[in-house]
């Protein structure tokens, strides 16, 4: 029987390995979930300074836990050097790897899944490491509702609406706040036909967040309600299927969403009722399209049409197609800070497509920008200055546009401000160039966070107030933000402190007024919130860091979680020391001198 090592719940490693030796130590097993769990292998030193620090010998003591770690896992695995390398076998299981990297039928069938990473397994006299563990249990949970979510719209896709009903109900009872959760189980009712059970989920949902949060969820609910029960539609001819999907597309573009949406919807009924293979990818495509970027908001509809797209392009041989679908279900969970589900797609969507560039620039260009919420720079520099290359090769000026902004906000973060103005002036030529004026305040607003960087508040203030003033025109919570977040250090800059915290509040509202944010620049802004709060001694300044350092934590967002943690170091309270301690360990992994800097005594 293969190795297999759980690490939810109450760890175990299965009982076949020869000896069956198990581990006595709370400490092995913490060591052994830290050189798992950690990228890059730690040295010996770090390793007794974060676990055995009290100890009268802490190097004698760290050896001690290697050999028990050892002896329970056998002779198929080693743990030896320094730095510490843990080899495994290729054949080895580990749930929380299944669950952060693994198929989503792999993870369900998980007898830990749901439940704690290292459960019950407090360690004294190691305030880094409860830290650093604390955090790494906010990432497995969140991964794990990124794995019963993707579930749910796979076997819906499948039209196993029982397991996909299963799956949502696990997914609600995890996090029962979220308003894309209880909008997917509410859709799930109704397709299966059971009105009343979507009206009581509804209902339910409703109060909760009446009583919890003090106002209503977001019309995402309302309109699960609202799903429509499957209709025959009368059979039609391919040349009548493409012209209504032509139709609605194009009126999707024109500004007529809610028109163009219903034409696509009806397009991709038509297509199912003729059987035609390739139009109920593309018409699906189209419709899941439209609902995830112009009729914001409705991202989980959107996901569960693109879902089946991918089950519709494998069936009828249609790789690329395919790869379109996964290129923007992987957009969706970037959006939502589900990394390690949105590289699983973007990395799928790659392999197949073939000799299509566009789709390859776009999906490399997207998950160069997952390397870069991360703070994986390194790679997220290849990945984009790959995408660049490519999409200037076939002429993608919009692509590209996006891409250069993106390689501008990852210098921008490593404070490289002439490398980050490079960038972005390219990106506004190119958005402006190409007309491409709904996308424009995106890289002017970060253009104008160089000046304020630079000193040069006047010129930031300018192009921050354009970005705002364009943003708010096209009503894009994002791109309102964004500029915002920039307006506010405009006014910290110029004394207006009170100004400042508000617009930062404001930016806050404005980018997650919707049920589908872009959960990345939450986190932005509440990290300026909390150096602000700092500097001048705002008293939210505690609740900030909590939330920052909850949500960076949650998804993995790395150098965010190190800001969070210096947050909270700086603030003093009785877990400072340790939340210092936790942020050089992430830190280590992550190539920023900016964030170098603010890690010196």
């Amino acid at each position: 029987m293969p190795l297999a090592i759980h690490l939810l719940g109450r760890p175990s490693i299965n009982p076949d390995v020869p000896g069956g030796y198990r581990l006595r130590s709370r400490k092995s097993w913490g060591l052994l979930a830290y050189l798992i769990l950690r990228e890059h292998p730690p040295s010996r030193a770090q390793l007794a300074s974060l676990l055995f620090a009290e100890a009268d010998d802490p190097l004698r003591a760290l050896r001690w836990s290697l050999s028990e770690i050892r002896r329970g896992l056998g002779d198929g695995a080693s743990i030896e050097g320094d730095p510490v390398v843990l080899q495994l076998p290729t054949d080895a299981m580990v749930d929380v790897e299944v669950v952060t990297r693994g198929a989503w039928a792999d993870a369900v069938a998980l007898p830990g899944l749901g439940e704690c990473l290292l459960e019950g397994m407090a360690i004294q006299d190691a305030a880094g490491f409860e830290a650093w563990l604390l955090s790494e249990q906010r990432h497995v949970a969140a991964a794990t509702e990124a794995i019963l979510h993707e579930a749910a719209l796979a076997t819906m896709s499948q039209g196993d609406l029982r397991a996909a009903t299963d799956h949502a109900v696990r997914l609600v009872g995890l996090n029962p706040l979220d308003e894309n959760h209880q909008a997917l189980l509410i859709r799930l009712y109704r397709m299966a036909g059971d009105g009343e059970a979507a009206l009581r989920q509804h209902t339910a949902c409703r109060k909760l967040f009446l009583d919890e949060l003090g106002s209503a969820p977001g019309p995402a609910i309302a309109e699960a309600l609202r799903e429509p029960t499957e209709t025959a539609e009368p059979v039609a001819d391919e040349a009548s299927i493409s012209a209504v999907l032509e139709a609605g597309a194009a009126a999707v573009s024109a500004g007529a969403v809610e028109a163009g949406v219903q034409s696509l919807r009806t397009a991709v009924a038509m297509a199912d009722g003729a059987d035609a293979g390739r139009l109920r990818v593309t018409s699906r495509l189209a419709l899941g399209e439209a609902l995830i970027h112009s009729w914001r908001g409705q991202d989980e509809e959107g996901t569960a049409i693109l879902h089946m797209a991918t089950e519709v392009a494998a069936a009828i041989d249609e790789p690329v197609l395919g790869a379109e679908a996964r290129s923007e279900l992987g957009y969706v969970d970037f959006l939502r800070a589900r990394y390690d589900r949105a590289e699983r797609f973007f990395t799928a969507a790659i392999a197949e497509a073939g000799d299509a560039p566009t789709l390859r620039a776009k999906a490399t260009g997207f998950l160069g920008s997952v390397a870069s919420d991360r703070a994986d720079y390194p790679l997220a520099l290849d990945l984009l200055g790959d995408a660049v290359a490519t999409a200037r090769a076939v002429g993608d000026g919009r692509r590209e546009a996006y891409l250069l902004t993106m390689l501008g906000r990852l210098h921008l973060l490593r404070e490289e401000l002439d490398l980050a103005a490079v960038h972005l002036d390219d990106a506004i030529d190119l958005s402006e160039g190409d007309r491409w004026l709904s996308f424009l305040p995106w890289p002017q607003a970060m253009r104008g966070e160089v000046d304020v960087a630079r000193g040069d508040t006047v010129a930031g203030a300018e192009v921050l107030a354009q970005a705002f003033a364009r943003s708010c025109q096209l009503g894009d919570p994002c791109w309102e933000g964004t500029a915002a977040r920039g307006l506010a250090l405009v006014a910290e800059a110029d004394g207006k402190t009170d100004t400042a915290f508000a617009q930062l509040a404001d930016a806050r509202v404005r980018c997650n007024r919707l049920a589908d944010p872009y959960v990345w620049l939450d986190v932005h802004i509440l990290d300026a919130q909390c150096l602000l709060g700092l500097r001048h001694g705002h008293p939210e300044t505690e609740a900030w860091a909590d939330r920052m350092h909850d949500i960076a934590s949650r998804t993995g967002m790395k150098e965010l979680v190190v800001r969070a943690l210096l947050h909270r170091a700086a603030l003093g309270g009785p877990d400072a020391a340790g939340d210092a301690e936790a942020a050089r360990l992430f830190a280590a992994d992550i190539d920023n001198s900016a964030l170098d800097r603010l890690l010196e005594p």
